[in-house]
């Protein structure tokens, strides 16, 4: 066994020629009764408080990085014998309970919103499918999105969590950088998140005058150390489209809307105004669907060219056997009980509408194609924790409401319809990038794929009926917004009444359609353009900072080798500033809304810009003076 990640596990090498971290154990099984129950007890937790956390403030916490040091511990008290495989999926198990949370919890509250009522036994049975069938269609592209895009696709979270794991099996250097990570990163987030909140940490500065632009940067370790895993490329090309969006795309709305009278107010908010619209009403309102429809138009393109590959896949999964003689029957299986089940769900939301059950089933399956395809590219190239999953849920909601408008089911009973066909979709988009994430980190370790894919999909299963019964408990307290502000559930019950009731801005669809049309005539990637113009810009600049550290990096170290060694413990520090955001973060969450935990109220220089850019200076200064002079060791010399 190596003692560390080789630079290989980045790139620069055929994945097909990939060495991993335990060469010989890719096809054995390293699972059993213990590793199983702890993982169930992780995915059970990660999904309660996921569901909860995500609900109450809009806010989830991949659960990758969490699950591999928890699991690791528990381990190395119970099941020694299973060693860092064994860890490996259990971190899996976790982060299958946090993603069916994460993709759930977006759209099955918005029926509630709607004024009509959850099933229980309907409700898990979408679930079910969308996991499973999330999961079987993820996997007929493994060995494209995995193998063959070994290095080009770039799995931050999954490189995080895989030095993660080899911190904890080997010690050394990499734990050393991942340990001063974690603390650089836990700390500033407790001194600003969800415990104390003694530091305002976003830079903000907003014209809501004639030009209404808004630039704005979240000071958060986490994101800094996703930039530096991923580079410069993919972190310039998500800013180009924050950039495009906050300073082109807004501000000229935002003209055009300052000559409107005062009789006229935005379509989704009738207490605003149009010719009162700020920066923020603006992104709200109108640039987040731009953003849907280059999604749309993105998603499009991407499964198109995709369309070989998955026939292909489909072909060797029938055929032929998987690494060391054992079948792949089991991805069959999944595969099949997800359609089966899909069409179920169909015919009994659909109240005995055949027609509808059929035509809206297959949409579905088309669509949970095309986007589980795309949420597992994107996962490989910013990770799960900033996966725009409302975003496909958003194109994925549009097209299945148009249909229901063109077929005249437009009643509010159609509408919650929609909504559960919805849930279907954003399930399998969810459970993708997560199963796709955790395969990564299988893939660099040495596990073996089946076992990985049974103890995901197990895991998903028992989620689903996690969340659905949080959801359900919580039933009354979730339309009250003074309890629970649901962000997600909310705008998805506004676009789908807004275009059955035919009050949808198609304006700005149409728009996100024909720009991603240029981007690819251009030749730029549609997708993370499409992901930088519909986040946030606070989030994409501090992942360019992150990447321009590694860069800074790259170009003052002048010696091939020692440049190597100091990106390598580069990223190690970033996997331990991904860690300590990760679980501070996720704990801070719990305290919050778990006990009921308020945060202080931030005064004079704490709640200003100066307090941010103080914590930005401090965190770009430590994070680059301890790559570049920190300690290198006579073993990597």
């Amino acid at each position: 066994m190596a003692e560390k990640l080789s630079k290989d596990a980045y790139g620069g090498i055929n994945g097909k020629d990939y060495v991993p971290f335990i060469s010989d154990r890719r096809t054995s099984k390293c699972g059993g009764v213990a590793v199983l129950i702890i993982g169930l007890i992780l995915a059970i937790l990660f999904a309660a408080s996921t569901a909860y956390s995500g609900m109450k403030a809009g806010l989830t916490v991949a659960a990758g990085i969490p699950g591999a040091i928890v699991g690791a511990g528990l381990v190395k008290v119970l099941a020694k014998r299973n060693g860092v495989l064994g860890t490996n999926l259990i971190q899996g198990m976790a982060s299958g309970g946090e993603s069916v949370a994460s993709g759930i919890i977006f759209v099955l509250p918005a029926v509630l919103l709607i004024g009509a009522k959850i099933n229980f036994l309907e409700s898990i049975l979408i679930g079910f499918a969308g996991v499973l069938f999330g999961v079987a269609i993820a996997s007929l592209v493994f060995n494209y999105l995995i193998v063959e895009e070994h290095g080009n696709l770039m799995y931050p979270e999954s490189m995080a969590i895989s030095e993660t794991l080899v911190a904890s099996e080997t010690g050394g250097d990499a734990l050393k950088s991942m340990g001063i990570g974690f603390a650089i990163g836990g700390v500033i987030n407790f001194v600003t998140g969800s415990f104390m909140g003694w530091f305002n940490n976003t830079i903000a500065y907003v014209g809501d005058a004639s030009y209404k632009w808004r630039f704005q940067m979240e000071v958060n370790p986490l994101l800094l150390g996703i930039g530096f895993i991923v580079g410069l490329e993919v972190a310039l090309t998500m800013f180009a489209g924050s950039v495009l969006a906050n300073f082109a795309i807004n501000p000229l709305i935002g003209y055009f809307s300052d000559m409107a009278q005062n009789a006229h107010v935005v379509w989704n908010n009738p207490d605003v105004q149009i010719n009162s619209l700020s920066a923020g009403d603006i992104a709200g309102s109108y640039s987040k669907y731009i953003g849907a429809g280059m999604m749309i138009y993105g998603g499009l393109v991407g499964a198109i060219k995709l369309i070989p590959t998955i026939i292909s896949a489909i072909k060797e999964t029938l055929n032929a056997k998987s690494e060391g003689g054992e079948s792949n029957s089991f991805q069959m299986i999944i595969l099949l009980v997800g359609v089966v089940l899909s069409f179920a769900a169909g015919v009994i939301i659909s109240n005995g509408n055949i027609m509808m059950a059929v035509l809206s089933t297959i949409i579905c399956l088309v669509l949970m194609i095309m986007f589980v395809i795309v949420a597992g590219r994107l996962t490989g190239t910013i990770g799960t924790s900033n996966l725009p999953v409302s975003g496909m849920t958003i194109a994925s909601l549009v097209i299945l409401t148009l249909v229901f408008v063109i077929m005249g089911w437009n009643s509010e009973l159609d509408n919650k319809i929609v909504l559960l066909f919805g849930t279907l979709i954003v399930t399998a988009i969810a459970m993708s990038g997560g199963y796709l994430q955790s395969q990564k980190v299988t893939y660099i370790m040495g596990g073996n794929k089946n076992e990985m894919q049974k103890y995901f999909s197990i895991a998903g299963v028992v989620g689903v009926i996690v969340v659905v019964g949080v959801i359900i408990v919580l039933g009354s307290q979730l339309v009250d917004p003074e309890k629970f502000a649901i962000p997600q559930a909310t705008l998805m019950a506004t676009l789908t009444g807004g275009i059955l009731q035919g009050n949808l801005p198609w304006v700005m669809i149409i728009a996100g359609i024909v720009l991603g049309f240029v981007v690819h005539l251009f030749k730029l990637p549609i997708m993370t353009v499409a992901i930088g113009f519909y986040l946030s810009i606070a989030t994409t600049s501090i992942i360019l900072v992150g990447a321009l550290i590694r860069v800074l990096v790259e170009k003052v170290i002048k010696d091939e080798k020692e440049r190597e060694t100091r990106v390598s413990n580069g990223i190690s520090l970033s996997a331990g500033l991904v860690a300590g955001g990760s679980i501070i973060g996720l704990i801070g969450i719990i305290v919050q809304v778990g006990l009921g935990y308020n945060l202080p109220e931030l005064s004079g220089f704490m709640a200003g810009n100066g307090a941010a850019w103080l914590l930005f200076a401090v965190l770009v200064v430590l994070v680059t003076f301890i790559v570049l002079k920190g300690k290198i060791s006579k073993s990597n010399e």
